[in-house]
């Protein structure tokens, strides 16, 4: 157990920003980003927990990030660029729902202020501010080359992945790429830009929630994207054909969530390969993460001990089989290089005993959600009694449904067994799972903001399997003064924070 980061018991609330409020389109690193830390600290709560910060893939999912390094350019605040005079606020008026976000009218819109506000640095940045991107440019050269020359080429060529573009440029041959880096030279300008802002940004939040008394937790998918700078520059990797395709492709077989399994579709890794260089792609990559938060969850923790390999020709994840992971060999690496790692471990699904052993050898916390803790009878591992110390609880993940929408949907059986366990009668069932999971012996509690604001089914944050999602926001004005107080109160009474916070 990494005692260091564990040591105190604490509670924080689940929210990714694009689901913040804010004028923009979608939740950025804004001011409501600020706006939201005060309000955990009104709430008692010392932990935000965010879904994968970099840039969104197919589905716009987070889960299936273009970069393992890089931030997500839609998350660049457009207000400090205004502060800067690179951008006019005249340029930002535009109508946009407050409630969901439309990726498809936001994604080029704001990419496209993002663009005027790169031509506005051009022309006014100081000589200050061009030193300050070269030096930062120049500490993060290991990735940063490879992605902002891969989305100069995804521009040039898209619709194509990289494996279709020409072959110089799909197998890179250095001679070919010297050309792009200088013919393309304004675009890798462009995206350098953009991820710097990203870094200043977010890094004035986290020093923010600090000062707050609020620590980040991060989220670390197990797998990358095919079409993404990752395995574009280091296919070697991964499990690919000659061509550059996958072979193979990661997911789940059929479980709680899903009859036919989860095809995710990424590539799966080629861990003899990472093996051979002391798995220095995973050392950089957990830094990284390290870096923008304080605590890190890592996605899918099973997989480092056996993962599903489903052939890259079938259509979902039933014909699949299970396929040896780096198991101890890879967190050794990481903990000589890295040193404590805050790292907790999603370790739900079909878990093995090689996986429980695994994960008390690194000494990571594993998660127990209380959505399905009433499924079973009284020895589940999901209900608190049965919680040990170095325990994450949940009442809900981002792939579950709000509380109320899974109470809505709960056999007659769940729902007898829920009342007599939380002592309710139906009535604020988020309170009463909020008050479960904070009362547990579990060290960390952690719930979605639906679920404090009690939102029901149509605002989950996704669907396993389905498409659309990852598009929920909320509003200012559902947040009455009264959710902090009774959450601060179940907070403190619960010794996840000071106990004078409790109004009594």
């Amino acid at each position: 157990m990494a005692d260091s980061w564990m040591a105190q018991r604490a509670a924080g609330v689940v929210l990714h920003p694009t689901s913040l409020p804010g004028p923009h389109g979608m939740g950025d690193f804004g001011p409501h980003a600020y706006f939201f830390i005060d309000w955990l600290h009104s709430a008692g709560q010392t932990l935000w927990q965010t879904l994968p910060l970099g840039p969104v893939g197919p589905g716009d999912s987070p889960y299936m990030g273009s970069s393992a390094f890089a931030g997500n350019p839609l998350l660049v605040a457009f207000e400090p660029l205004v502060q800067r005079g690179w951008l006019t606020s005249q340029s930002l008026q535009a109508d946009w729902d407050e409630e969901r976000v439309d990726y498809a009218a936001v994604t080029p819109w704001r990419l496209q202020k993002l663009r005027e506000a790169f031509a506005g640095f051009e022309q006014h940045a100081t000589a200050q501010d061009q030193a300050d991107l070269a030096a930062w440019v120049l500490g993060e050269q290991a990735w940063l080359d490879d992605y902002t020359l891969f989305m100069a080429l995804d521009q040039a060529h898209r619709p194509a992945l990289w494996p279709e573009w020409p072959p110089a440029l799909a197998l890179r041959d250095p001679v070919a790429l010297a050309k792009v880096r200088a013919s393309h030279a304004q675009e890798i300008a462009f995206w350098r830009f953009v991820q710097w802002q990203f870094e200043l940004q977010w890094q004035a939040i986290k020093r923010y929630a600090h000062d707050k008394g609020v620590r980040l937790v991060g989220d670390l998918p197990i797998f990358v994207a095919h079409h993404g700078a990752d395995c574009w520059a280091r296919p070697d990797l991964y499990e690919l054909d000659a061509s550059g395709q996958p072979r193979v492709v990661a997911g789940v077989p059929p479980d709680f969530f899903s009859n036919t399994g989860q095809r995710w579709g990424n590539p799966l890794y080629n861990w003899a390969a990472m093996a051979h260089d002391g798995y220095r792609w995973w050392i950089e990559r957990v830094r990284r993460q390290l870096h923008l938060a304080d605590l890190v969850r890592i996605d899918h923790f099973r997989g480092f001990v056996d993962y599903w390999e489903i052939p890259a020709g079938e259509p979902n994840a039933v014909k699949g089989r299970w396929l040896p992971g780096p198991g101890d060999a890879l967190f050794e690496a990481l903990s000589t290089a890295l040193g404590d790692l805050p790292i907790i471990a999603e370790d739900l699904g079909i878990i093995t005993h090689e996986v429980t052993m695994l994960r008390e050898r690194t000494g990571f916390p594993g998660m127990r959600v209380l959505q399905f803790a009433f499924s079973g009878d009284a020895g589940s591992p999901f209900l608190p009694h049965n919680f040990e110390p170095d325990t994450v609880v949940y009442t809900g993940t981002h792939d579950n449904d709000t509380v109320p929408g899974w109470w809505a949907s709960a056999s007659a059986r769940e729902r007898a067994f829920a009342e007599h366990y939380l002592g309710l009668d139906g009535h604020a069932v988020h309170w009463a799972m909020v008050r479960a999971a904070s009362f547990s012996v579990a060290r960390l509690s952690l719930c979605q903001f639906q679920d404090v604001l009690g939102l029901g089914s149509a605002h989950r944050m996704n669907t396993p399997g389905t498409m659309g999602c990852w598009a929920w926001r909320f509003k200012w004005d559902w947040v009455g003064p009264e959710v902090a107080r009774q959450l601060a109160d179940i907070t403190a009474a619960s010794g996840r924070v000071d106990f004078d916070r409790l109004k009594i």
